[in-house]
């Protein structure tokens, strides 16, 4: 049995995991992570003392010490600067990805092993599986609807070796039965929503905050102007929605197709199959990350480019420097760069990497 430390967030599944980690016989403690956000939240959209609270009676209900962790100058160099810088650029940053890569298993887990502990628990969905080697790796979570191995793509090996993911393995609707049964509070507790700092802050909202607009263009592929955008960074590839520019087309919409940064130009595209900017065949890999399996020099695997995206199949190739290219078998819509890719064989997770080029059907 390994002594853990449980991070805690006040929902349904942090709770279940300390409560599942107990009764296999782990020696565990919670902690809440005080974030970014919690500290300063001008939106007023932050529930962070509540979720403090609904931790906190989780944990006495267990009978194991709790605590707050205060995180939240990590958060601010590791994560927020880190997705201003993105955006201001003209990537588009997962946030979600680096949350767990930097602070849970990174400052977090770091905090837990300098305290003698074995490891930390989380309620991700994902499932850790121990090799005939020994070695663990991470294949996906059980709940086909809940599975979170995508957000944990960037994870190195010793980070896996560290982790402890009990809920892996049940359905979300297993979960919450598991805390009703124990009478855990969070039991019918609202999933949050949003992204792991800013809560159910809107991104625009946030970014809106720290970046200033810079008006610029809207254009089409052939350079006709067509309207005005408030910044780039507001914008995403293959959005629709908020363009604010009529399509003459009545049932095709206007889609974001690219970000033209030296121009400050929006261009955009119709969203159909024939928009040859809007459709990736292959893409340039970088940061990659080997989760606990050896990723292969070159082999035919799996990708999943972007959340609750199906895994469609790859032509995969190690470059230099931690970097990759991925050939797709389909053409795949509205990638952007600064995005993740995470690399699968099946189920298992192999690693991942961030969307550095990104090269157009043709």
């Amino acid at each position: 049995m390994a002594r853990l430390l449980v991070a805690m967030s006040g929902g349904v599944d942090s709770s279940v995991a300390a409560l599942l980690l107990q009764e296999q016989g782990h020696q565990i403690e919670g902690a809440y992570m005080k974030n970014w956000m919690a500290e300063w939240d001008p939106f007023g959209q932050c529930p962070w003392e509540q979720d403090v609270a609904d931790a906190r009676t989780v944990a006495e209900k267990l009978g194991i010490p709790f605590r707050v962790v205060n995180l939240i100058e990590d958060y601010r160099e590791r994560v927020v600067d880190y997705l201003l810088k993105g955006y201001a650029e003209g990537v588009t940053p997962n946030p979600d990805a680096y949350c767990n890569r930097e602070i849970k298993f990174g400052v977090f887990l770091d905090l837990a092993h300098r305290e003698g502990f074995d490891g930390i628990g989380t309620g991700h969905y994902a499932h850790i599986m121990t090799e005939a080697d020994g070695r663990r790796s991470l294949e996906e979570g059980r709940d086909p609807g809940k599975d979170q191995s995508y957000f944990l793509a960037l994870l190195g090996a010793k980070q896996i070796a560290s982790a402890w993911f009990p809920v892996g393995q049940l359905l979300k609707s297993e979960a919450r039965a598991r805390a009703e049964k124990a009478g855990l509070v969070t039991a019918a507790k609202k999933d949050s929503q949003g992204i792991c700092f800013i809560g159910k802050v809107r991104m625009q909202d946030f970014l809106k905050e720290y970046l200033p607009e810079k008006p610029g263009a809207i254009v089409d592929s052939g350079g006709r102007v067509l309207g005005e955008h408030r910044g780039l960074h507001y914008y995403t590839l293959g959005q629709r929605r908020g363009i604010r520019v009529a399509s003459p087309e009545p049932n095709i919409a206007y889609v974001v197709v690219a970000k033209d940064m030296e121009t400050n130009q929006l261009v955009i595209g119709y969203d159909r199959l024939e928009t040859e900017e809007l459709y990736a065949s292959r893409a340039i890999l970088t940061n990659l990350s080997t989760t606990g399996l050896e990723l292969p020099a070159e082999a035919v695997l799996e990708a999943r480019p972007r959340y609750r995206a199906p895994r469609v199949g790859i032509a995969f190739k190690r470059g230099d420097n931690g970097s990759a290219s991925v050939e797709f078998a389909q053409p795949q819509r509205a990638l952007a760069p600064g995005q993740i890719c995470a690399l699968y064989d099946g189920p298992k997770l192999l690693g991942g990497g961030v969307f550095a080029e990104i090269h157009h059907s043709s």
